[in-house]
């Protein structure tokens, strides 16, 4: 789900005195999730309203709630009695961070089973976003994940973007927004990693789920070893994104991207902190993930071991390495 500037025009057009201009999300869902305006301020809100029974639950589940700079969150009663979750934009420079902030906290709200759970959900995603803002708040992404971003990023640009539809393409990235492996298509999903060392001797994996092929046709293993340097000719980290925004061919496809970018930590008013490291992708390697590639699934765990983190040595992946040009043809659905 993605929610765009052009959402709020309507909801912004309504003039009333006082009280809140509302548009209903997931009109077939059981869940009250609007969009809305508050009026007189034309301050942006996501509003979730609950049974006054549910919201008294989550109100004493969570009787302080957390906020971050630009973004409220607060409950208020409505005038029938139920109980409203309300996360409002305070500063307009928030603005970049609110439509995917709010969209990802009612995708989650939307798809909890009751009143309390959804409340719950939106709340707990509401924590994850503050953290993410805390964690990049005055010196923006660190120097690993912004390797690892213009690994996925060139992934993207340079082996999805030039067999796949554009929307598809972008749509595919998927790894900001929680999946077990960064790129999922119909048919695929590829793993990116990104590393400095020319010949890298092992790779970690983060977890018992991301080398894991259950329900896809091919999981493909991609690592990017990149030359890393202050200046010098190589592609930062904004040229990068700068270049897919320019071939995004609509409106639509760069709302999307950037949805996934700002998801990612990416954020405006931090480019001029990625402007002076440059990368070079000095090779890149894929390998099939299939048979008897070492890795650890979750089938191989014992019931209540998880989040298993654990490297693979690249020796011996030699008989797994797959060509850019057969990647292309699994990536189109022809292999």
């Amino acid at each position: 789900m993605t929610i765009r500037e052009e959402d709020w025009g309507p909801l912004e057009a309504e003039h009333h005195p006082y009280g809140i201009v509302a548009r209903r999300l997931f009109p077939q869902s059981p869940h009250d999730i609007f969009l809305a305006v508050q009026q007189p301020t034309g301050r942006r809100v996501l509003l979730l309203r609950v049974p006054a029974s549910a919201g008294q639950t989550v109100v004493d589940q969570f009787p302080s709630l957390p906020s971050t700079r630009g973004l409220v969150i607060e409950f208020a009663t409505a005038p029938d009695g139920s109980t409203e979750l309300r996360v409002v934009l305070t500063v307009d420079e928030r603005r970049e961070v609110f439509n995917p902030l709010i969209a990802d906290m009612a995708a989650t709200a939307q798809a909890a089973v009751g009143p309390v759970e959804a409340l719950t959900a939106a709340i707990e995603r509401f924590e994850h976003w503050r953290h993410l803002l805390q964690s990049i708040r005055d010196t923006g992404l660190s120097e690993e994940a912004r390797r690892g971003l213009f690994g996925e990023l060139i992934v993207l640009r340079d082996h999805l973007c030039p067999v796949l539809p554009p929307q598809e393409a972008v749509s595919a990235w998927r790894g900001p927004i929680g999946t077990n492996q960064d790129f999922e298509l119909a048919n695929c999903a590829i793993e990116v990693k990104t590393g400095t060392g020319r010949n890298p001797r092992s790779i970690v994996i983060a977890s018992e789920r991301q080398l894991d092929d259950t329900g896809t046709d091919h999981l493909l293993l991609a690592h990017l070893s990149l030359d890393e340097r202050r200046g010098g000719s190589g592609e930062s980290l904004n040229a990068v994104v700068d270049s897919l925004r320019q071939a995004s061919p609509s409106a639509a496809v760069r709302a999307e991207l950037d949805d996934r970018l700002i998801r990612a930590g990416y954020l405006s008013e931090h480019r001029h902190l990625y402007d002076e490291l440059r990368y070079t992708v000095r090779g890149t390697d894929f390998w099939h993930v299939t048979d008897d590639f070492p890795r650890i699934t979750e089938a191989d765990l014992r019931p209540g071991v998880g989040g298993c983190r654990y490297r693979i040595s690249t020796v011996g992946l030699d008989q797994y390495g797959v060509s850019a040009e057969r990647v292309a043809r699994i990536v189109k659905g022809e292999a």
